[in-house]
């Protein structure tokens, strides 16, 4: 079992303060809190493939937001634990029963591997605890896996593929290869993909799954290379997704016609390949650090507390954390229900999200954007890493309720 850790405050006299503030208030001020605090856990990889991802500087988002939170929510102080998952899902389902058991924790944030995620959204049901997946992508997370007890944030593997590879097809990429992380959320994306490029006219004419971690990609891109499609996709995230870029271009891939598309890039990937290995890669992502002067403004608070621009998962953990603790203000409790039904009531337009709102099935849709790699010459910066092409609109991104198998859903 991963060690269960409470770390101290960021701004241990923000607590302080609201401990002191706490106790002049009258008891009903506060009375639906349970044990008179706010308990988060922040479960994520913190040490693995996916930790520049999420990872430290997610957990740093979060405390950014209980920290402009004010440290409380209606004088009961906010209480944050923080647990390292190592990408096993037996891991993160026995931290957060032993969180819910030992800590009384009311809310989960972070949750990146989808393995992980569908494991620790069980028991939080289980618990009548909630959830709030920032990292995970896999789209099955709110559609065969949904549950009453978690909300799906930043993005998922429908508008992925309903971004990148339409967007690939239609300027001519209509043979593919994919490359697949052999879990949760590589099925669930090389299912979305597929689906995307057979109706758009293309056509899938092979693949391989790789084990999940996997830092020797050479045999897979030798397959990729044999395959003769004109793209090769690759359906994994994180380490995975740059060690296997790494390879397609020790092996010459791109210079033999073929053409990457990454179908899960993260700002951090592109920053550590640099944009000589990563220029016009075309990549569907729910944010960006410089997309509009909000999330400047936010990316440059988050750039001085970390050292790094942040990933679009690490914006939607405080995109999170901050409605989820506006809804647990207005509710006047932590009760799991209570406050889901307050955080779908509220639209969601912060620097992270446009036109967001939470649906029955827990999915959060928002404004997704079609984005480019800019070339050595474009870039500006070293975080002036993409271009951002075009808006999908919220209401196309993200798989129609019509569609659902989601059992919260009244088709």
């Amino acid at each position: 079992m991963a060690l269960i850790q409470q770390l101290p405050s960021r701004k241990t006299l923000v607590s302080s303060i609201a401990v002191a503030v706490a106790s002049t208030l009258t008891f009903a001020a506060h009375a639906e809190i349970s044990d008179n605090e706010v308990r988060i856990g922040y479960l994520a990889d913190m040490s693995g493939t996916y930790r520049d991802l999420a990872g430290p500087g997610g957990l740093t988002a979060l405390e950014m937001a209980v920290e402009d939170f004010g440290g409380s929510v209606n004088g009961s102080p906010i209480v944050v634990f923080s647990a390292d998952d190592r990408n096993s899902a037996d891991v993160g389902a026995n931290t957060v029963r032993g969180w819910i058991d030992q800590q009384n924790v009311d809310m989960v944030g972070g949750l990146v591997a989808s393995s992980v995620t569908i494991a620790v959204t069980k028991v939080l049901e289980e618990n009548d605890r909630l959830g709030l997946v920032s990292g995970s992508a896999a789209s099955s997370v709110t559609n065969e896996h949904c549950t009453p007890n978690h909300i799906h944030w930043v993005y998922d593997t429908y508008p992925l593929a309903n971004g990148t590879a339409k967007a690939v097809v239609e300027q001519g990429g209509d043979s593919w290869f994919l490359l697949t992380a052999d879990y949760a959320f590589g099925h669930a994306l090389e299912a979305d993909v597929t689906s995307v490029v057979e109706a758009n006219g293309g056509e899938i004419v092979g693949g391989v799954r790789h084990p999940f971690p996997t830092s020797d990609f050479s045999s897979y891109i030798l397959q990729a290379q044999g395959s003769g499609a004109k793209i090769v996709g690759l359906a994994n995230a994180g380490a995975d997704t740059v060690n296997a870029i790494t390879t397609a271009s020790q092996f010459g891939l791109t210079q033999s016609g073929q053409q990457l598309a990454g179908l899960l890039i993260f700002l951090n990937d592109v920053h550590a390949l640099g944009l000589e290995a990563t220029q016009d890669l075309l990549l569907t992502t729910g944010w960006y650090w410089d997309m509009d002067d909000q999330a400047r403004e936010w990316a440059q608070r988050y750039f001085d507390e970390v050292g790094s621009m942040p990933t679009m998962v690490q914006a939607g953990i405080y995109s999170s954390t901050m409605h989820y603790l506006k809804a647990v203000e207005a509710a006047g409790t932590d009760e799991a229900q209570a406050v889901r039904a307050q955080m779908a009531s509220q639209p969601i337009n912060d620097f992270f999200a446009r036109n967001g709102r939470i649906r029955e099935d827990g999915r959060m849709v928002h404004d997704m954007y079609l984005a480019q790699v800019k070339t050595p010459d474009e870039s500006t910066g070293e975080w002036d890493l993409y271009e951002i092409l075009s808006t999908i609109p919220a209401e196309e991104a993200y798989r129609p309720l019509s569609e659902s198998q989601c059992d919260l859903v009244q088709n």
